[in-house]
Formats: C-alpha cells, structure tokens, sequence
C-alpha cells in the first residue's frame, strides 16, 4: 500500500488518479476528513504528528509531496521519516525542485535540507526535483490582475510543468525500487518570463504594456545562470499554452 501526504492538493490529486490507474493501494493523508478519488482517506497532521502512526500502519511505499511552503517542511518531513522508519516503509519517495542546491531561495534551502533528511534516514529513497509547476507561474501573473502594467524580470526563464507529468513520473517511481536521485523531469520548453506574462495575458483577454524591471540579488542571478532549469530532461507532454487554454489556470 502507498500513503501519499500532500493528497488533497492539485498535485497529490493527480498521483492519487495515476496510482489507481495502475491499480496499487492508495491509502491518501489529510488534516480533514475527505472522501473519493479511489483512496482510503485518513486523517493526519504532519506538523503535530496526528494521526500519523495510524496513517502509516501498513504501508510499504510514502510518497511525501505535501508542503507548508516554509521551514516548517524540515520538521515535517523528520517526523514523517522517523515514524516511516518504525512503521517498517520500505521506500521513501520525496518531490523536490530543479535547482535547490544551486539557488540560495529560502524555501529551496528548505527542500533541500529535506532532501538530505530523506536520504540520511535509513530507508530506501527516492528524490524526483521537478522544474516549476504551471500553477505557481498562473498565481504570480494572476496577482497582477488589478495592475494597469504587467511586470516581469529581466532575463529570466522558467521551464513549467505540468502537475500530471509529475505525477506519472513519481507513480512509476513509486512502483519500482529505490533509486536515490532520480533523473529530474522539466516542462517541454524553456520560455522567458515575459514570453510567459504575455501568453498568460492573452489567455485571459489583458490588454496591458509589459514593463520589464531588473532584479538585483544573488537569488535572481542563479536564475538567470539557468540553475532551475533542466532541458536535457524536458519530457513533460503538457506546455504552459495548453495548460492555459484548457483553464486550468483560472
């Protein structure tokens, strides 16, 4: 059986969807009660550690995609770890972001550090970094609705993916054996932020100047350097365009 944190997200939806295609045991974890999605829900908190032993009773394989998006992920994933290790887990499979040990982020430091958790724990583990979802992208151009001109930074590019493409990736990974650091998986094309401010714009009918403005810092400039980047690994099926024109970026 599998236990997938993060379940009730766009994300863990999608794996919940992939992994019952494949016809595995899902059991799905949340802080609420919930129901559907071919899963056994249960209810846990990561943060507290409620519920947590019971989640975990049983289960061979974790898939730990949820997130606080902050620090509070390290202490998250330690206790999941620790419990997953008593429970008797045999694979440990965490998602993570292209780039985290190049770009000093905050909340990459944070994956990062999570990743070395992981593959410090004594159980069989598998890391998968991903480039940036499609929906953090559609969230920072969204929050410029109200803006008479859209900003975007100079020179840098993002490589998008779509939650679905992950999804399988991390399914089959689920499914096999460990595999420590796994071949990181990219959207299937490398477009500049301005490029990827106008589509979104057009997609929801804008008609705004695009206003190009630098971005000093050491964070920026390891964007810029193309750290989160992957294009040798740009399988993913699903471009930002398409994303965009079948609304799921509403």
């Amino acid at each position: 059986m599998i236990l997938v944190t993060g379940a009730s997200g766009r994300l863990g939806g999608a794996l919940l969807q992939r992994l019952g295609g494949q016809g595995e045991r899902v059991r799905a974890l949340s802080r609420r009660a919930r129901t559907g999605g071919g899963a056994e829900w249960v209810r846990g908190d990561l943060s507290s550690g409620e519920g947590l032993e019971a989640a975990l009773e049983g289960i061979d394989t974790v898939i730990h995609s949820a997130t606080t998006i902050g620090r509070a992920d390290i202490a998250a994933t330690e206790r999941l770890l620790q419990l997953a290790r008593n429970a008797g887990v045999r694979h440990f499979v965490y998602v993570s972001i292209v780039g985290v040990d190049a770009i000093p982020f905050f909340y990459y430091r944070t994956k990062l550090e999570c990743e070395r958790l992981v593959a410090a724990s004594g159980i069989p583990w598998t890391v998968l970094r991903a480039t940036q979802f499609h929906e953090l992208l559609a969230q920072i151009f969204a929050a410029q609705r109200f803006s008479p001109v859209l900003f975007t930074v100079s020179g840098l590019r993002f490589q998008p993916v779509d939650t679905t493409d992950v999804a399988e990736r991390l399914a089959l990974l689920a499914g096999g054996p460990a595999k420590g650091m796994a071949p990181e998986i990219g959207g299937p094309e490398v477009l500049g932020m301005r490029e990827l401010n106008r589509e979104y714009a057009r997609s929801r009918g804008w008609r705004k100047p695009v206003l190009t403005v630098p971005g000093p810092g050491t964070v920026l400039r390891r964007f810029r350097e193309g750290h989160n980047l992957t294009p040798e690994h740009a399988e993913g099926t699903i471009g930002f365009a398409r994303f965009l024109a079948e609304g799921a970026g509403k």
